[in-house]
């Protein structure tokens, strides 16, 4: 049924100063994680964004250093990487739901985060997802990022004629006369 589904993305914005990302990944599985890094890489790169790269022992650590890193206002936006795969118990649950949780938090107190930390069954679906020529999860993780990042700057309501971004498409025409 999934294969039935349209899905829309969106083309990245565009900046008018630079955008500086850190990119927080947990690598316990390094091919998944490595693939992951490859596609959020490249998003970032065709964005114009500089990213920087932190590793953690797990996801359960990701939102915890995007919490120290977010104190320090060093980076506009945040991109969490990583993989969990479905195992024998529970824990498999708690480390999903608490990781998200946690970034979901923290991105309801204001920071630009994109979740690029994959939830699968076994190895095969992860490695779909991660490579950069496949579902490029990393890649939507750094987009989502960039898209947030695009919103907090226009919302901002910065005084600097240097602080906004090119015009880019907020939403989908919604009236037909082509504003939002």
């Amino acid at each position: 049924m999934a294969a039935l589904t349209e899905h829309t993305i969106l083309p990245l914005p565009r900046f008018d100063t630079p955008v500086r990302l850190l990119i927080v990944v947990a690598p316990y599985y390094r091919a998944v994680a490595d693939g992951l890094i490859a596609g959020a890489r490249a998003a970032a790169e065709r964005a114009g964004a500089a990213v920087d790269l932190a590793e953690v022992p797990g996801a359960l650590e990701i939102p915890s250093a995007i919490s120290l890193a977010g104190r320090l206002e060093s980076h506009d936006g945040f991109v969490a990487l990583g993989c969990v795969i479905r195992g024998e118990t529970t824990h498999y649950d708690t480390v999903c739901n608490d990781s998200s949780r946690g970034l979901m938090l923290l991105g309801l107190q204001g920071l630009c985060i994109g979740n690029g930390i994959l939830t699968v069954e076994n190895m095969d679906q992860a490695m779909v997802r991660a490579a950069p020529d496949g579902q490029d999860k990393g890649g939507g993780a750094v987009a989502a990022a960039l898209h947030l990042i695009a919103l907090k700057r226009l919302w901002s309501g910065s005084s600097d004629p240097n602080a906004g971004l090119d015009p880019f498409r907020l939403a989908r025409e919604l009236d037909g006369s082509g504003s939002a």
